[in-house]
């Protein structure tokens, strides 16, 4: 065993990882990585199938990544945001605000500035605060005591506000963030420090008990035969919470792609009838975004017309190529949405470095003011708030994409994934094939004509992902569904290698392949 795993067996302790498993092999450590691919200590290649925990957009060892980040070294890399600004935590502020409100903003020729025909922007989006702070969970942390604190200022220090999610929902691992999740396996054991929310079905086609349309060989959102009883869920729920007097303070979802609940995808026009019902009963608006954001959901499911959809700024070269569907770079604006809190993690700094950021409206701003003798601030802060090297990253990733590299480059790799995932419907144990933009999710079952799971005692998931990184290919799976997120610059052949590394795993582990005539 090289020394490097000895000294991981002798003091590290892995996240969401039974240890006793752990240490009964050597594990792969990761010492280099360029692009798509991953290197360890015996000289072995991986592809980084899942961008290195869906963090990685562009690629590892980025040149314009490092060379951002080695500008900012010259610097300086840290500086405390109690009491003092920075450049480019303030410019990444107003950057991401200009982007999630879907305003298209142009430099012309001349240098100066021209904001483009407001029917670009999402209608009624004000987002124009940033917080940031750590990751994910750190994220809708701010985003849940934001919502709390002023949802009691402005409907009155009597109330006691509560939140509704999903069934399934991970949204973090800090206790508030952990409050609002429902997955037992990660959340059960915790349930004494928690405070109660509330849950109401997700869109979960795959396994809905109103989908009447029998198991078929095509993303199951495809086939469905329902009436929208789930959005009827939602309904109910926020009337029962007026009946009692008490609104939802906020409606926390995932937008288009719920990922650690088994990466169940929303179909066409859920998003935007079930937040519609919440905004109508008063509830605000807690999109998210963690994993879907910046481009990562893609073009292919965007449900609006191409004059309603927002745009991401661009370079004057980019600006006379017109107006393109694959610049969206938030899951929410897919369907009009337009959240009152916007929570972004991960792909921010294109996965170099930790760091998060929670938007919100002037009006949630606007609550918090006072005299410093009123105590109206909102105390609640990290040691790395708005770090330099964070967010010079985010600069330098939020500029790559919207290159016109990057969005061809997202563009193919979409069609890409999707042209490849058609092979996995031959497998008797692939239940169902779920992709949005870039997000793929590929349910194993015992037998894809009765849907039937593998218990998780079994490990299907585990065994077939370790099946895969002894073909080249890394990723990891939610209980039995199997994982696909590619970093952006992924090539044609790479995502061949990914899908066939998992058809050829599914076949080793859980049984032969089913012709596809049969399979019909």
């Amino acid at each position: 065993m090289h020394k490097l795993a000895q000294l991981d067996h002798a003091h590290v302790w892995h996240p969401f990882t039974q240890m006793r498993d752990w240490l009964r092999r050597e594990p792969i450590v990761i010492t280099s990585g360029r692009g798509a691919v991953l290197r360890d200590v015996h000289g072995r290649e991986y592809l980084d199938a899942n961008s290195s925990i869906w963090t990685n957009l562009h690629g590892h060892n980025h040149p314009k990544l490092n060379a951002a980040l080695k500008r900012q070294l010259g610097k300086i890399a840290h500086s405390s945001a109690l009491g003092f600004a920075n450049e480019p935590a303030s410019q990444l502020a107003a950057k991401l605000v200009e982007m999630a409100n879907g305003e298209l903003q142009m430099a012309n020729r001349d240098g100066t500035r021209a904001k483009a025909n407001s029917q670009f922007a999402i209608r009624n989006s004000q987002l124009t605060k940033v917080f940031f702070s750590d990751d994910g969970s750190t994220a809708m942390e701010v985003a849940l005591k934001l919502a709390y604190e002023f949802t009691r200022r402005t409907r009155g220090p009597q109330t006691k506000p509560r939140f509704l999610s999903l069934t399934g929902a991970y949204h973090g691992d800090t206790v508030g963030a952990v409050s609002l999740g429902h997955v037992d396996l990660f959340h059960k054991a915790f349930s004494g420090l928690l405070f109660k929310t509330d849950q109401v079905m997700s869109p979960y086609c795959y396994r809905c008990p109103f989908n009447k349309a029998k198991p078929e060989r095509t993303d199951a959102r495809e086939s469905r035969k329902c009436n929208w009883e789930c959005v009827g869920k939602v309904e109910a729920k926020c009337a029962a919470a007026r009946k009692r007097g008490n609104d939802y303070a906020a409606f926390v979802f995932e937008p288009l792609m719920q990922g650690a609940a088994g990466m169940i995808p929303q179909p066409a026009g859920w998003l935007k009838r079930v937040t519609d019902i919440a905004r109508g009963h008063g509830a605000l608006l807690v999109a998210d975004e963690v994993m879907t954001g910046f481009g990562r959901t893609g073009i292919a499911d965007c449900r609006l017309p191409i004059a309603d959809l927002p745009r991401v700024p661009r370079s004057p070269r980019q600006s006379e190529i017109g107006n393109r569907k694959s610049e969206i770079l938030f899951a929410s604006h897919a369907e009009g949405v337009a959240p009152d809190f916007l929570a972004l993690a991960k792909g921010l700094t294109g996965g170099y470095l930790p760091m998060a950021a929670t938007l919100t409206t002037q009006a949630v701003f606007d609550a918090f003011l006072g005299e410093y003798e009123e105590f109206k601030t909102f105390f609640h802060g990290h040691s790395f708030t708005g770090n330099q090297l964070g967010a010079a990253a985010g600069l330098a990733s939020l500029e790559l994409l919207a290159g016109e590299a990057s969005v061809k480059a997202r563009t193919r790799l979409e069609a890409d994934l999707r042209r490849e995932l058609k092979s996995l419907w031959s497998l008797p144990n692939v239940g169902d094939v779920r992709q949005v933009g870039l997000v793929a999710g590929v349910e194993l079952v015992r037998d894809w004509r009765t849907r039937e799971p593998f218990a998780l005692g079994e490990r299907a998931g585990i065994r077939v992902c370790e099946a895969m990184a002894r073909r080249g290919v890394l990723t990891r799976p939610v209980g039995n569904v199997v994982v696909l997120m590619p970093p952006y610059c992924t090539t044609r052949a790479q995502m061949r290698r990914m899908v066939g590394a998992l058809y050829e795993a599914v076949e080793e582990v859980l049984g032969a392949r089913t012709p596809m005539s049969a399979a019909r």
